[in-house]
């Protein structure tokens, strides 16, 4: 059985080194809000391009300080893909803001450009991309729009790191980006980890007090923060990673050129492929108009599949208030998207394997 994902054979090649960090943190006695942490920090901006780089706890508590930091209006209203992780949402809501979806780019998946400004209104303060499964958005109509109507821009780009947009990285390409560490990453820890990259100072500032209790000087508070701090050992792990973040990204997009080229089951939706080398590629998702047999019928042949989502945000339980609304295009991806394995340790032979069995599907 091919897995979908396989965290052993993603992290094996890096354990020698891992280990290293690891032993250099345990016998630093220092685990927090240290010389890791600030390498670290250093290291992501740097790769990002950017000014400046904050350690957070994980993916989501990265977006709720980016907006908490902001200091928007308490009734400011955020536009967001509807099309996303509920996460995205959450770190809306968890700041206090309202979020408003707007529908995605059906050639993208990504949120349309072309929809954002029916939804602005004169609450409207900020615009939270998502550059979902790797693919940074269009970027430049998006910032026309925000340039007109003044909004702020910031970028979900947990599922992109590496990716590009015309030769920027994702990280850089808006007011501030909250990036996830998750262990599934493209650059993943081995626990929960976050980080905030942005080019403006005072914002940077008011996340570094925000992250550690409102506090700079310990024991005296500035503001009313949260704890959200990116530990010593994540840190040291994720230095170790990033020189091979770019090697591995290629080695994606060569599985994904593969994939794109040679399945050939006229049943079987294929991603987008324009940027298909820009891309990071952290998931390889498709559609299928009937998703449980099309699963099961690769499990059969040996690939295991995932579905990135079941259920999008305004239909779960916990926002009941948007159970109403209707997204037609959200709805339909997230009943038939099917994402196949793709991770840089995944053999040519395996690759083989995967493609034959979408084909014979």
């Amino acid at each position: 059985m091919i897995p979908h994902l396989d965290m052993g054979r993603v992290n094996r090649p890096y354990e020698a080194e891992l280990s290293e960090a690891a032993q250099r943190v345990l016998t630093s006695g220092w685990y927090i809000l240290g010389k890791e942490l600030s390498a670290f920090e250093a290291d992501w901006a740097r790769y990002c391009g950017t000014r400046h780089c904050l350690g957070v706890g994980n993916g989501l508590e990265a977006i709720t300080l980016i907006f908490k930091a902001l200091e928007l209006p308490a009734d400011s209203e955020v536009l967001v893909p509807a099309h996303t992780y509920i996460a995205s949402i959450l770190g809306i809501t968890n700041a206090g803001l309202t979020p408003v979806m707007v529908e995605p780019d059906p050639a993208t998946y990504t949120i349309d450009p072309q929809q954002i400004e029916q939804h602005i209104t004169e609450r409207t303060r900020a615009i939270l991309l998502v550059h979902l499964y790797g693919k940074a958005c269009d970027m430049e109509p998006i910032r026309q729009l925000a340039q007109q109507y003044k909004l702020r821009i910031v970028e979900d780009a947990a599922q992109a790191h590496g990716a590009t947009y015309q030769g920027q990285k994702a990280g850089n390409l808006g007011d501030a980006a909250a990036f996830s560490f998750y262990p599934t990453k493209n650059l993943g820890a081995l626990g929960d980890a976050g980080a905030v990259t942005t080019n403006d100072p005072e914002l940077a500032r008011r996340i570094t007090f925000l992250r550690n209790y409102g506090s700079e000087v310990k024991y005296y508070n500035e503001m009313q923060g949260v704890n959200s701090r990116l530990d010593e050992m994540q840190a040291a792990l994720l230095r170790v990673k990033i020189p091979y973040l770019d090697a591995d990204n290629q080695r994606r997009q060569v599985i994904a050129r593969r994939f794109l080229s040679e399945i050939t089951n006229p049943d079987v939706q294929l991603p987008p492929a324009e940027t298909w080398d820009q891309d990071a590629w952290h998931l390889f998702v498709v559609r299928h108009p009937r998703r449980e047999l099309f699963m099961k019928a690769l499990q059969e042949r040996g690939v295991q599949t995932m579905i990135h989502y079941p259920v999008p945000p305004h239909k779960q339980k916990a926002y009941q208030e948007y159970n109403h609304l209707s997204f037609p295009l959200t709805e339909q991806l997230h009943r038939e998207v099917v994402s196949l394995p793709l991770y840089p340790t995944l053999t040519d032979e395996e690759v083989d394997q995967v493609i034959a069995a979408v084909n014979a599907c």
